[in-house]
């Protein structure tokens, strides 16, 4: 079993590099109790992902991605090993430091929305404004999100009114409006029509090209082939990771 475990590690070593990373775990473990019975779902990952890269992370269900995407996103807590958010030791930090990044520097984009319904579309850009400086400016910098995502006629729309192509939009808005270091994206095209996908992955490619770091949870081969590098999960493990040679650009254009 240690053979096979090494195996797995080994796998994506090939093209890690000296380049600075926003994001570096080492030997990270994620064990889960209930009743006091122990469920391991993280064996032990080592993974490095650099400022301004587009990764997609895949695997069947029970992998561990989502678990990996929620430790990474400070959503959850490791069990063992290290995590390096932009140099500094996670651990070292305090509840009101994660709560600070997670805040500034971290944008979240989910399967099913999480929109609320009773608000406007605008309202609800502006929700992780509530605790930020500069009220007078929330406002201007939810529109300006809005208009990132084509959808500066909708902001005064219920989301009940809205397609669910652009139902994420708004959520990608919102995940926009504090202009964060890093997105990450779980499963954000798997409640869409092939168009709307195609629209949403369009987005994240130009937020990727002005800088932002992407990082997709999927289980859709073709909406992984937009990332430049896939790293795959079984069993808690890293089984490959990989550079994507033919990588699908985004091509498409969203209506505004």
């Amino acid at each position: 079993m240690a053979n096979k475990s090494e195996s797995r590690k080994s796998a994506h070593r090939k093209i890690q590099s000296d380049e600075r990373h926003l994001i570096e775990i080492s030997a990270l473990k994620k064990t889960y109790f209930s009743e006091g019975y122990p469920t391991p779902v993280l064996h032990g990952v080592d993974l490095k992902i650099k400022a301004g890269e587009f990764l997609a992370i895949m695997g069947p269900s029970g992998s561990g991605k989502s678990t990996l995407m929620h430790i990474l996103g400070f959503l959850d807590t490791l069990s063992e090993g290290k995590y390096w958010f932009d140099g500094v030791d996670v651990s070292k930090l305090s509840e009101d430091d994660l709560a600070l990044i997670r805040r500034e520097k971290i944008g979240f984009v989910f399967q099913a929305f999480f929109l609320l319904p009773h608000a406007t579309v605008l309202e609800n850009v502006m929700l992780p404004l509530v605790y930020s400086r500069g009220e007078d400016h929330h406002r201007q910098r939810a529109l300006a999100a809005l208009e990132a995502v084509g959808l500066s006629h909708r902001v005064n729309f219920s989301p009940t009114n809205l397609s669910g192509g652009e139902k994420q939009r708004v959520a990608i808005a919102r995940a926009l409006v504090n202009e964060p270091t890093v997105i990450f994206a779980d499963e954000p095209t798997g409640n869409l029509d092939s168009l709307s996908g195609k629209q949403v992955m369009e987005i994240f490619h130009q937020l990727n090209k002005k800088g932002h770091t992407i990082i997709l949870v999927t289980h859709e081969s073709v909406t992984a082939q937009n990332a430049e590098r896939i790293v795959h999960i079984r069993d808690g493990l890293i089984e490959s990771d990989e550079l994507v040679k033919d990588r699908l650009m985004g091509t498409s254009q969203y209506k505004k």
